[in-house]
């Protein structure tokens, strides 16, 4: 807001300054960004070179050093093996993450190619596949992935595969709305008046326009994969132990909550740290873009 002074016979314009109250909101909005963007390259380095973060064998265990509580040793503490949790933790990550990744890639690429046909025919095709996406995302996402994946079978793959799928009609409806939104621009009606061919002008021009959005969601949604594929471990339909993933290692400590409260608040603090890190980064990219 602006406010206009007299100077001699000329007005010249004074620019108020930002309140206090709106730079305090940019600060913290920035800060809690890093803080996110750094729990999320932790993790990942977590998960592409886990020997560096722990020089410790995952899956190898001192009997005499068994359900021992977090210290400068063993930060996370130790199970009942006398394996060390958070080298565990830095192990599971690679399994973990790597279905989280495969699972947002299934959604975010058959959501867009349904999203994109629905928006761009219309018609009785946008009309059944439509109805067809009100129903799943009227199911639990983790109630789709269970079922999905009691079909498939255990494994970390079919886990994923499961959750991706589950993901597609979020990402389909998001895709569907931007392409109704982009076809009515100008500059896709100058393109096709231009005899462009509509397939091209989907492509080069509503495809690049209507992503933005969807990328963000993709952000979002990891964080709601990592706590599927994390539940669906502690369920048991995961990798098979001793291999470690963080929803197994939550399972594995659940009968020691009393006496070792470690082995499940450790790992699952992980878990909300990575999922609320993915949220808000998420909501700040689509923030920014809506700008």
């Amino acid at each position: 807001m602006s406010e206009s002074v007299a100077v001699g016979p000329g007005v010249v314009p004074r620019v108020a300054a930002p309140s206090a109250v709106s730079v305090v909101r940019v600060l913290r909005d920035n800060v809690f960004a890093v803080l996110a963007g750094l729990v999320l390259v932790v993790v990942l380095g977590w998960a592409v070179a886990p020997g560096v973060f722990s020089g410790r064998d995952p899956l190898v265990g001192v009997p005499g050093e068994k359900l021992r509580g977090p210290s400068v040793e063993h930060w996370f503490g130790t199970d009942n093996l006398g394996r060390d949790v958070y080298t565990r933790v830095v192990h599971a990550a690679e399994l973990s993450l790597t279905a989280t990744v495969f699972a947002v890639v299934i959604g975010l690429v058959f959501g867009t190619l349904v999203g994109l046909v629905a928006g761009a025919i219309g018609g009785a095709v946008d009309a059944v596949i439509m109805r067809i996406v009100d129903v799943l995302l009227s199911i639990p996402e983790l109630l789709t992935s269970l079922a999905l994946v009691t079909v498939l079978g255990f494994g970390t793959r079919n886990v994923a595969i499961a959750v991706g799928v589950a993901l597609v009609a979020r990402f389909a409806r998001v895709m569907r709305t931007e392409v109704l939104r982009v076809r009515r621009a100008q500059y896709v009606e100058a393109a096709l008046a231009s005899g462009v061919r509509w397939p091209v002008v989907l492509v080069r021009h509503v495809l690049r326009n209507a992503y933005a959005p969807v990328a963000a969601l993709a952000a979002v949604e990891f964080g709601v994969a990592v706590l599927a594929v994390s539940s669906l471990s502690f369920l048991g339909y995961g990798a098979t132990p001793p291999t470690p993933e963080w929803g197994s290692l939550i399972s594995e400590g659940r009968n020691y909550l009393a006496t070792s409260w470690w082995m499940t608040t450790l790992p699952g603090l992980v878990i909300v740290a990575v999922v609320l890190s993915a949220q808000h980064l998420g909501r700040t990219i689509a923030r920014d873009g809506d700008r």
